[in-house]
């Protein structure tokens, strides 16, 4: 099966399952560097309130449509819509409490500590009057605990491992305390565990918290098992969208990825596991 403009009749590709008022929206978005569009028509409503997982092939857009989200990357044709406001228009401070983005192997400052690092996260709420504050000390604190850092506190962020320094982003994103997260590879350096870990954090913030996520992924399975709401793109395109079960079919796998598989049911949470079979382009 090929992937063509329109997707093939037995790819699902409905209209999103986002809730009326979606807090973010992408209209017919179009993105690229230089002379290449890398993203190109999509329009995507973001689930509120639950998990979406962006998957898809190496260099098809996933990052990109993430950093177009983000406001990292200014849209070629089409727009990005923050509670309904077109979000290039909005003040870099007040997009900043509303939406923590956690890109690709962020830079590390050279001698800050983990605590410095994570207490940045609290930049966006403090006007040029406000001091440091009991919530902010709760943030800081809560946002540790949860990212198992509170023993390396005072230790330099460039002197840990990557998989360790990955926790610290993900901590600070978590201190901004936003209702919205845009997470890219959060996984990434991480071993099985600690993969498990982040992803159940995840999992427990939009459940319990009402965060709304939007994370790109490349395993698919933990993708199927951690996420409401499934993004599958290709060549820049969204060729399907929906809940797990609906996206990871034989179908939509050969599609997306070019290979042809067996999909079975987890037997504990139901959740689609993917067999690899062979290569088909």
């Amino acid at each position: 099966m090929t992937v063509t403009d329109t997707p093939p009749a037995t790819v699902p590709h409905d209209a999103p399952t986002a809730p009326a008022g979606s807090r973010l929206r992408a209209l017919d978005l179009r993105l690229g560097y230089d002379d290449r569009v890398v993203v190109d028509g999509v329009t995507l409503e973001v689930p509120t309130g639950r998990t979406t997982a962006v998957v898809g092939p190496n260099g098809c857009g996933k990052s990109t449509l993430l950093r177009g989200l983000g406001r990292l990357l200014r849209p070629r044709a089409g727009s990005v819509l923050l509670d309904g406001d077109e979000i290039g228009s909005l003040p870099t401070r007040e997009v900043a409490r509303r939406l923590g983005l956690l890109p690709q192997q962020p830079v590390v400052p050279e001698g800050v500590s983990v605590l410095e690092l994570v207490e940045r996260g609290r930049h966006p709420h403090h006007g040029l009057f406000r001091t440091w504050s009991r919530e902010d000390e709760r943030a800081v604190a809560e946002a540790l605990e949860r990212t198992d850092l509170v023993h390396l506190a005072h230790v330099a962020v460039d002197s840990l491992s990557g998989g360790q320094r990955q926790r610290v982003w993900l901590a600070m994103v978590l201190a901004q305390a936003t209702p919205l997260l845009l997470l890219d590879e959060p996984t990434s350096f991480l071993d099985v565990a600690h993969q498990l870990d982040v992803l159940d954090l995840v999992r427990r913030m939009c459940d319990d918290d009402g965060t709304t996520v939007v994370m790109v992924l490349h395993d698919l399975a933990m993708a199927a098992r951690y996420a409401d709401h499934l993004v599958a793109m290709r060549d820049g395109r969204v060729v399907a969208e929906g809940r797990p079960a609906d996206v990871v079919t034989p179908e939509v796998i050969e599609a997306v990825f070019g290979v042809t598989a067996t999909v079975l049911a987890d037997p504990d949470t139901g959740a689609p596991v993917v067999i690899p079979r062979r290569r088909t382009s």
